[in-house]
């Protein structure tokens, strides 16, 4: 959708619908629950796990964090992922409003 039609939608529709594409790839999907598994943060291994190249992870990895969804800190000449647990909250509740909102009378 070009970014000039975006105004027509409420703040809400907007958020909601950047969120939904940054986590309809399956590839990002996998990375969230591995990382999400994990008792500690994920270094290098997240390509041995997932079983893409390194530029690949790294831009589903660049998607995921344009949202806060992860946190990285880099340590050396590597980076360490984990959830943002205070944003996956943020996520959870505003994709459960959207669901509780729809009514399932219809057809």
């Amino acid at each position: 959708m070009g970014t000039t039609k975006t105004q027509i939608f409420t703040a809400e529709q907007n958020e909601l619908a950047v969120i939904l594409k940054v986590l309809s790839n399956p590839a990002r999907i996998a990375i969230l629950q591995y990382i999400g598994s994990q008792n500690n943060c994920i270094c290098n291994d997240i390509v041995e796990e997932i079983g893409l190249a390194q530029p690949t992870i790294s831009q589903h990895l660049k998607e995921l964090k344009s949202i806060d969804l992860i946190e990285g800190e880099i340590s050396g000449k590597s980076t360490c992922y984990c959830i943002n647990h205070k944003k996956w909250q943020e996520i959870r509740a505003l994709i459960n409003e959207f669901f509780n909102k729809t009514t399932i009378n219809c057809c």
